[in-house]
């Protein structure tokens, strides 16, 4: 299996190598050179295999033999025995038609868990092998960094960096990060929004100059190519619950970076019959905007009350844009390039293509509390703020009365109590157990301005003194 860049000018890399590229040479994101294809008779038969072991059967064609399969089965093995649920990912029925796919029931509540309970040991794996330590820096709007951190916390060979916007998670969010005191572990609170921390790391991956001699930067966000993959493995596990592959199902997808639906995308182009793919955003609608008119622009980023979909600025949709022109990199650099000063228009044919299987809705504050409230009300089910604009969206959305519309859980509701309470549901969630002592641990974290050169100093200052 190789990988190739969005911009076709990079090298076509193999698995191991793409782990740690994370962005392509050229500025592009990398995606498989083919991907895997399964009939339906062979989908059909992995009913009834756990988690792990499905996990194997969709993942093992992308790493090509990069991880000998009884490595990678134990990889597997130990990511998914962190999780709290036996199903790893369970359905629940909340109406006729409808279900909930919940995907927080990880070490850090948030479907982030899936790949970067991964992504850790198959670096500590690789970096091994190959006798070589690597920084990890990525930014976060409330729950990549806890994830991150929890999967790279203990890794022999891994320095992490996790930036995230100062005052703008919530305090679940910025706890789980800051309360872990491990010496590979740096938290910088950016004074700013999401988008400056990206912007940040993207540029700090562009030129690396700034690293002392012998250490190279790793990406955990979802560009790197293996958090994609990971999150495949939920929509075949949940079309598997409740009658796939025969019958098609609609997702409805809460996302900001455009990678959780992107799986979900790579999973109808591998063979999985869906219906409709549902992107579910919230007052930061540039996905929305996209879809509905075909113009791809930066707006003022509004902080709301599902903070992990603050983001005006969609990094995977580039994976997508590169499928709807026909996988011309040389088109998706000169748009990518048109973008850095101006609005881009998708063509009307790229457009069509996407909306064939692609719907989209809005979703606001004041609705994501009617939905929370709503759906309480009726079933006792308590969403996240994430999780209801899924819900909202796909009221929005459907199609059908008949259709059957799973939509992805993607976080607990005791990570955002603030939007629970307005919610007004009567009810405040708890955090489990195992969580409970991050509001009395000590916390550790850095507030730097939003400056690049200013978190490349720190991050070299805090290198060179773990080294001495």
């Amino acid at each position: 299996m190789k990988y190739i860049s969005t911009r076709g000018q990079a090298p076509a890399l193999n698995f191991e190598e793409v782990v740690l590229a994370g962005l392509a040479s050229d500025g592009g994101l990398y995606v498989p050179e083919k991907l895997p294809e399964f009939s339906q008779e062979e989908i059909q038969q992995w009913a009834g295999l756990r988690y792990d072991e499905l996990a194997f059967k969709i993942i093992s064609p992308f790493v090509a033999g990069a991880i000998p399969d009884e490595d990678l089965r134990k990889i597997l093995g130990e990511t998914y025995a962190t999780f709290r649920h036996p199903a790893i990912a369970p359905l629940v029925q909340i109406d006729k038609n409808e279900w909930i796919l919940e995907l927080f029931h990880g070490p850090t509540l948030a479907f982030k868990d899936f790949a970067l309970q991964m992504l850790g040991r198959v670096l500590d794996y690789i970096l091994e092998r190959r006798n070589e330590r690597v920084v990890i820096m990525g930014a976060t709007s409330g729950d990549t960094g806890s994830a991150a951190i929890e999967g790279c916390r203990h890794c022999k060979f891994v320095d992490i960096f996790i930036l995230h916007p100062h005052q703008r998670v919530s305090d679940v969010q910025r706890r789980q990060m800051t309360t872990v005191l491990e010496d590979n572990v740096w938290n910088i609170a950016i004074e700013g929004n999401f988008d400056d921390c990206q912007n940040i790391v993207k540029a700090s991956f562009r030129d690396q100059s700034f690293l002392p001699d012998g250490c190279k930067l790793v990406a955990v966000n979802s560009i790197n190519w293996a958090r994609i993959m990971a999150q495949i493995v939920y929509y075949f596990y949940s079309a598997l619950a409740i009658g796939g592959p025969q019958k098609p199902i609609t997702y409805s997808v809460p996302t900001g970076n455009f990678g959780d639906i992107f799986a979900g995308y790579l999973a109808v182009k591998m063979g999985l019959p869906v219906e409709q793919l549902i992107i579910a955003t919230n007052k930061n609608d540039v996905l929305h905007r996209i879809m509905s008119s075909g113009i791809y622009d930066r707006t003022n980023l509004h902080h709301t009350l599902s903070p992990s979909m603050d983001i005006s600025i969609s990094s995977n949709f580039e994976r997508l844009m590169f499928d709807m022109y026909q996988r011309d990199g040389s088109k998706i650099a000169a748009l990518m390039a048109q973008f850095e000063d101006q609005p881009i228009t998708i063509s009307s044919e790229a457009m069509e293509s996407a909306r064939s299987l692609f719907s989209s809705a809005a979703v606001d504050d004041a609705t994501t509390c009617e939905v929370i409230a709503n759906t309480f009300a009726r079933t006792g089910y308590l969403l996240d703020p994430h999780s209801a604009t899924g819900v909202g969206a796909s009221v929005q959305c459907r199609t059908s009365a008949e259709q059957t519309i799973v939509t992805l859980a993607t976080a607990h509701p005791a990570k955002f109590p603030d939007a629970i309470a307005e919610a007004d549901v009567g009810v405040s969630p708890s955090v489990p157990p195992h969580m409970e002592h991050i509001f009395t641990s000590e916390e550790r974290f850095t507030v730097l301005d939003n400056n690049k050169s200013t978190v490349n100093q720190f991050m070299v200052e805090q290198l060179a003194a773990q080294r001495t």
